[in-house]
């Protein structure tokens, strides 16, 4: 039996395996991208029986031929190719999704002269132009994402932005709630394709909508997650066990994501295995929080509403990741490893002033 193997699509090889119209891209295979990737293409195989084509594009392509061979291990008569561009993904492709780290990311992705989304499209038949979705999944700034709406949608093509909300463990399991910014049309169209990745999609208005509605939710996120840790930590040092003190929590006025999925101690979730249980490692990156508390303070500025929270916020986290960088990539939740650090800073410093004072 001859082993399926990982073809590499340039402009001169793409349309070998299927039409365009049964192509769909995926760009951008991070920790978020990788597991949303999986469930759309797995799931569409099976909505196909088998006949759809899919077309992978990272920055590093060594993430797309990475992802290109987990999928043909597993359905080894699957047919996709790694893009080296986001321009030779969209000309495959008739329905092409973008999840990546944030706006200068997605202008590139978009606008590049030589490789982006947008060129490409112009050298499309018009029908080709016409029949082409893109949705953004990338949590980016509001007004960049209505510039890119606005130039696809111009040249005929329907764009929207489609932000999720669930994290990593979200992502592989499905279970993905998807913001959508767009018209009415637009929402009925990608609506079944966001279904493969997660169980809720809303629509949120028009575009730029969906990102205003992620950027409110991840700034409640950010906040929660450092009070969950403020809270674990002083119920730790007050002598309590973790698990005890997440269940009373989590039953209690006081539950929320933060702490009844993302605790960020080991052990207050026997049943579970949140990020700090792998050393804080596979989750959400404290540095993509720290931008996303970025994005909700230049908005609430921008309008004119006051975030005394969010601000508070935003500077622990830059403080975590200027204080201690070895956090930076690691889930969020590791504030908490911050805040017991500066604990035990401080503890030490009063032993020695005490110490000097005797």
């Amino acid at each position: 039996m001859m082993r399926a193997t990982v073809r590499l699509l340039s402009q001169a090889s793409r349309n070998v395996y299927t039409p365009r119209s049964h192509t769909t891209a995926f760009i951008g295979l991070g920790r978020m991208g990788f597991e949303m990737a999986y469930n759309l293409f797995s799931k569409t195989l099976v909505d196909s029986n088998g006949a759809a084509h899919f077309v992978v594009c990272d920055a590093r392509k060594e993430s797309a031929l990475r992802f290109s061979r987990n999928m043909l291990e597993q359905f080894p008569g699957a047919k996709i190719e790694v893009a080296s561009t986001p321009a030779d993904a969209i000309r495959a492709s008739q329905t092409v999704v973008t999840m990546l780290p944030s706006s200068p990311h997605v202008r590139q992705v978009y606008e590049s002269e030589a490789e982006g989304i947008i060129p490409a499209l112009r050298s499309l038949p018009s029908e080709d132009i016409h029949s082409t979705l893109c949705i953004d999944s990338t949590t980016l700034d509001v007004q960049v994402a209505r510039d890119m709406a606005a130039e696809v949608n111009k040249l005929g093509a329907t764009m929207v932005d489609a932000p999720v909300s669930g994290g990593v463990s979200g992502a592989k399991a499905g279970t993905l709630s998807f913001l959508v910014g767009g018209s009415e049309a637009a929402f009925k169209r990608v609506s079944p394709i966001l279904a493969h990745m997660g169980k809720k999609v809303f629509h949120c208005g028009p575009s730029g909508a969906g990102l205003g509605a992620k950027i409110c939710n991840n700034l409640v996120l950010g906040v929660e997650q450092i009070v969950v840790a403020e809270a674990m930590l002083l119920g730790l040092k007050l002598g309590l066990e973790p698990a005890v003190l997440a269940s009373v929590i989590n039953n209690s006025t006081g539950a929320c994501w933060s702490s009844s999925v993302n605790n960020p101690v080991p052990g207050a979730l026997p049943d579970k295995e949140p990020p700090c249980t792998r050393d804080y490692e596979g989750g959400f990156a404290t540095t993509l929080m720290l931008k996303d508390m970025g994005l909700a303070s230049e908005i609430a500025d921008a309008c004119g509403s006051p975030l005394p929270l969010g601000e508070a916020a935003e500077n622990i986290y830059a403080e975590v990741v200027k204080k201690e960088p070895q956090l930076a990539n690691k889930d969020f939740s590791s504030v908490y490893h911050y805040l017991r650090l500066a604990a035990d800073e401080e503890s030490r410093k009063g032993r020695l002033g005490q110490s000097e004072r005797m």
